[in-house]
């Protein structure tokens, strides 16, 4: 080992907070050594042929609006080791049975202009926020429990965050204006009439407004790949195969980051982890699921709507009332006739996804917590009552359940893609009430999943900010 290298660390799983926890710790001269049981890195940032050769799918991350905004990320210049963004046409579009679809672009008046009677309402709440983003992310994709930066910005933005969706959409009279927000609001797969769940329309849009939704080039594994390369550069290693059940496993190291959910940490950290700790892990509350559709579509999709042609991402809730309804069903472990659906277009802005006039569409509905049924055919009609026809173009699916998604990433239990239910105490004090939440309370041992602030996304900031925590740990070199 280079005698340069000053500590060592080991971190347990290689989704884009392990990475970018890994990353952290070798930017500060820490020997790191990542561990992942599958055989392939990544965790939800993925990329294969799943169904038709030459076709890409990404496995679940998808589109980008936090990742190209993360100060973490951003700060790594992860472009000189392949990473490339690329943004559609139209960002965002959300198609409605009766009128027009709305439509989110990049530019806040153009947005704006498309919504009507809203638009002073949408570029007054939206403007500013786009324009403070970089300041507001600072402080919002940190712990709460913290000084802010920015108190002033922050608290601004929190007096509307706090609110229900359902509260926050009263700004807006037209069908356009509020499901346009409440689609974004849906991403916290939580009620949308429970507070808190305004936090996540608002930083999702405001980050289109500032950065735009785009997709990676090549796919989401190459923010992966970038993130691996910049590790390696940095003299970090990466060991796959390597399934670890308990801290007894690992070789010894003075820091241990776990990217993993809370139950997992339990059971790897057996009788070491306090009580305390063990009783805040297993009460963690995970949260619905996603049934995932990937296709391979002839043509492409054949939207009704042009904006729908062109946007990358589609949104397929209806009315703000139908996805009020639609989410409240999944959090009572109802399957709904009509459930929220999302729809990706990568190929829109990176053609190279594509064979030929063969297209990857990527698409998933939220659906209850570990739901055992077959969502297929309600995820094709929600495309089709926007899009008939769709059903004879399509040449390839794969499809994954929510016990699929479980194997496939064991942070995903039951489905849950966010690591966790977003209720009101699990996004303010995730995964526990402390001062430091990403400490196990185990010396030297610490988590890193999306279970920790600032929550589910690829953004690493998960990671980023456990890091940090794990650098400023008694006993450590130049701590």
């Amino acid at each position: 080992m280079d005698e340069s290298r000053t500590d060592e660390a080991i971190v347990v799983g290689s989704g884009p907070n392990g990475l970018a926890a890994a990353v952290a710790l070798a930017q500060q001269g820490v020997a790191v050594t990542v561990l992942e049981a599958a055989a392939e890195i990544g965790g939800g940032t993925r990329t294969s042929e799943l169904t038709v050769p030459g076709v890409l799918h990404d496995h679940c991350s998808a589109v980008h609006p936090l990742g190209v905004g993360s100060p973490f990320l951003r700060s790594l210049g992860l472009d000189r080791h392949g990473l490339r963004w690329r943004w559609p046409e139209i960002d965002l579009a959300h198609p409605l049975e009766s009128g027009p679809a709305a439509v989110l672009v990049r530019s806040v008046a153009a947005t704006a202009d498309g919504l009507g009677a809203d638009g002073p309402a949408w570029q007054r709440l939206f403007g500013p926020l786009a324009a403070g983003f970089d300041e507001l992310a600072e402080d919002v994709l940190q712990p709460v429990l913290r000084v802010p930066g920015h108190p002033l910005r922050l608290t601004r933005f929190g007096v509307r965050a706090v609110q229900p969706a359902t509260v926050l959409a009263r700004r807006w009279r037209t069908e356009q204006a509020r499901a346009l927000f409440a689609g974004a609001a849906a991403h916290a797969l939580h009620p949308l009439d429970r507070p808190m769940t305004s936090a996540f329309g608002l930083m999702l849009i405001a980050s289109g407004h500032r950065f735009g939704w785009p997709v990676a080039e090549g796919g989401s594994r190459a923010v992966t790949d970038a993130l691996a390369a910049r590790l390696r550069e940095l003299g970090g290693r990466i060991e796959t195969g390597v399934r670890v059940d308990s801290l007894d496993a690992l070789p010894p190291a003075a820091t241990v980051l776990l990217d993993v959910a809370p139950g997992a940490a339990a059971d790897i950290c057996g009788d070491r982890l306090p009580a305390r700790v063990r009783r805040a892990y297993r009460r963690w509350q995970h949260g619905p699921g996603a049934f995932k559709v990937d296709l391979a579509v002839e043509g492409g999709v054949p939207w009704t709507d042009e904006a729908c042609r062109r946007a990358g991402t589609v949104h397929l809730g209806g009315t703000l009332a139908e996805i009020v309804h639609a989410e409240r069903e999944i959090h009572r472990g109802r399957m709904p006739e009509r459930p929220f659906v999302l729809v990706s277009q990568q190929y829109l802005a990176d053609p190279g996804r594509s064979a030929g006039n063969i297209h990857p569409v990527w698409a998933y509905a939220h659906v209850p917590h570990g739901y055992p049924g077959d969502a297929t055919e309600a995820v094709l009609d929600r495309i089709e009552q926007f899009a008939p026809g769709l059903r004879e173009r399509i040449v390839g699916r794969a499809v994954r359940s929510t016990a699929e998604l479980t194997r496939h990433n064991a942070n995903y239990v039951g489905g849950d893609i966010a690591t966790g239910a977003n209720t009101l105490r699990q996004t303010l004090l995730r995964p526990r009430a402390a001062l430091d939440p990403y400490s196990t309370g185990i010396p030297g041992v610490f988590l890193c999943s999306a279970a920790t602030p600032p929550g589910g996304g690829v953004h690493g900031m998960c990671g980023f900010n456990a890091a940090r925590s794990a650098l400023r740990a008694p006993g450590r070199a130049g701590s």
